[in-house]
């Protein structure tokens, strides 16, 4: 009995002990409630302190985000299913803006545009938590746009060559390549030093399936990221993730590497910023987008830039992916897109039901860097290549109407039937910086011109193999420095000359 009354004492002083260390003072919370709630669109009220784009913690643990601000209420948008959420549900402001999980732990793995990861269980092992909206580098921090990005693509490092700190928009109709061109650059650098980011918005899980599948057997899936929101993700989701992404990408960028982003679509994250803008009764504008859309994409966009030197001298390189109806080029997004980024590759559905692949419209295409940011030796060898087969083309429909007699044009038109053969390319079969500026440089010297058009692909194919047998001391300056000096040029087209004697049938 007198143990427990000596413990009883014991614990009895230990408690007092303990609430003298406790700090007690009042605390204010602000709390406010869901007034009304639809379509994954919370109306709160009581929250005056509320910023725009705050996080918002409701009850049973979901998280919404401060779409739009109103004299007494904010327009919340829902991250996660908003079943559990209902009127006079509790709201509490966290004080903080949506952030996503950035560093070298993201890499080779799929999460979605809030970090959480989709691929596995594992977590992810965060260096740092960076808001998703950050402000663009201003102009006095950029550099000149000169190093390029290989693409593997020809006809774009040939024709419209992107630079890295670069905005290129890829569009085109429904299913005529945009994502196969942005994949195949994608997959070619795994030659090398760039990280890629891959932003889904709004897409099928199909074919974000596809894409990464494709990423892990011919890509380096190690040095990209995956953000993907798809089509079943909340409307909240998909507008964020452009803006994560492009946080992620923000890290290597900051931290002197070079980054590219592959935002899957613009189109489809309009859509989504439309569907919210209206559920928030935004006044419309036109076709029903709301007036800040331009802003939206311009901020996004704007935060791709080659850093100066003194601050590192990364870069960040955005291939937005924008669709549209009916080859429509001057509709509302379409035109918002091309004139904020630095030129635009066009597809052409009527080329890609033609089976001419990538179905790149030469004439509507251009890229507002180009030879700026090509190789020397790639700039030299594609000289007249744009202009050449502009020609063809035109004359090629006006040889529809019957037959041709000057041996001129018909000259003209067979280089351009050539042109067009070595500018198709399938899917997944990137060429190095050699090989496009040896099969240029041998159809510049007429090395095609007496083989069948058939033969060129076959050629296209065994190139690399080609030149790395016959010719590998004039391989080695192309692939190092970019350049290439005659006797190496002479080299090279020798050996796609013995290539092509050597394919040649009947």
């Amino acid at each position: 009995m007198t143990a427990s009354i000596v413990d009883g004492a014991r614990w009895l002083a230990a408690e007092r002990d303990a609430l003298k260390r406790v700090d007690l003072k009042a605390e204010a919370q602000s709390v406010g409630r869901v007034e009304q709630i639809a379509d994954g669109v919370a109306r709160v009220s009581g929250l005056p302190e509320a910023r725009l784009g705050e996080l918002l913690r409701f009850e049973g643990g979901r998280m919404g985000y401060a779409l739009s601000l109103e004299a007494n209420a904010i327009n919340a948008t829902i991250f996660d299913e908003a079943e559990a959420i209902g009127v006079g549900s509790l709201v509490s402001a966290t004080g903080e803006v949506a952030q996503v999980p950035v560093g070298p732990g993201l890499l080779g793995r799929i999460v979605d545009p809030l970090g959480r990861p989709l691929d596995r269980d594992e977590p992810i092992p965060a260096e740092a938590f960076h808001p998703i909206e950050r402000p663009a580098p201003a102009i006095i921090d950029r550099a000149l746009v000169e190093q390029p990005v290989a693409t593997g693509v020809l006809v774009v490092d040939a024709l419209f060559a992107l630079g890295r700190g670069q905005r290129e928009l890829i569009i085109g109709d429904r299913a005529t390549g945009k994502t196969a061109i942005a994949v195949d650059t994608i997959i070619n650098q795994k030659r090398s030093d760039m990280i890629c980011v891959y932003v889904a918005v709004g897409q099928r899980a199909t074919a974000v399936e596809r894409v990464v599948e494709s990423v892990k057997a011919m890509g380096a899936p190690e040095r990209c990221v995956f953000v993907i929101a798809s089509a079943a993700s909340s409307a909240a989701l998909q507008w964020i993730a452009p803006f994560a992404g492009f946080t992620i990408a923000e890290y290597f960028r900051d931290k002197g590497g070079h980054a590219l982003v592959v935002v899957d679509d613009l189109s489809k994250h309009a859509a989504t910023h439309r569907e919210l803008a209206l559920l928030t009764h935004e006044p419309p504008g036109r076709e029903a987008f709301p007036g800040d859309i331009f802003y939206v994409h311009a901020r996004l966009l704007e935060r791709a830039a080659k850093l100066a030197p003194e601050l590192g001298g990364g870069s960040l390189t955005a291939l937005p992916i924008a669709e549209t109806d009916a080859g429509n080029l001057s509709a509302f997004i379409p035109t918002n897109l091309i004139s904020i980024t630095d030129g635009q590759i066009v597809l052409d559905s009527r080329l890609f039901a033609a089976n001419q692949r990538p179905a790149v419209d030469v004439g509507l295409s251009v890229s507002r860097v180009g030879g700026k940011a090509q190789a020397p030796a790639l700039r030299a060898a594609s000289g007249r290549l744009r202009l050449d087969y502009s020609q063809f083309l035109e004359l090629e429909m006006f040889t529809r109407f019957g037959g041709i007699t000057d041996q001129r044009v018909k000259a003209t038109i067979a280089r351009g039937e050539r042109i067009r053969a070595l500018l198709a390319q399938p899917r997944f079969a990137t060429l190095r910086l050699v090989d496009q500026v040896a099969l240029l440089d041998a159809l510049a010297d007429g090395v095609f011109d007496s083989a069948p058009v058939a033969k060129i692909a076959e050629a296209r194919t065994r190139i690399a193999a080609q030149l790395d047998a016959l010719a590998p001391d004039a391989v080695s300056p192309v692939m190092t420095k970019g350049t290439c000096d005659d006797a190496a040029r002479a080299k090279l087209v020798e050996a796609v000359r013995a290539l092509v004697g050597a394919g040649a049938g009947p």
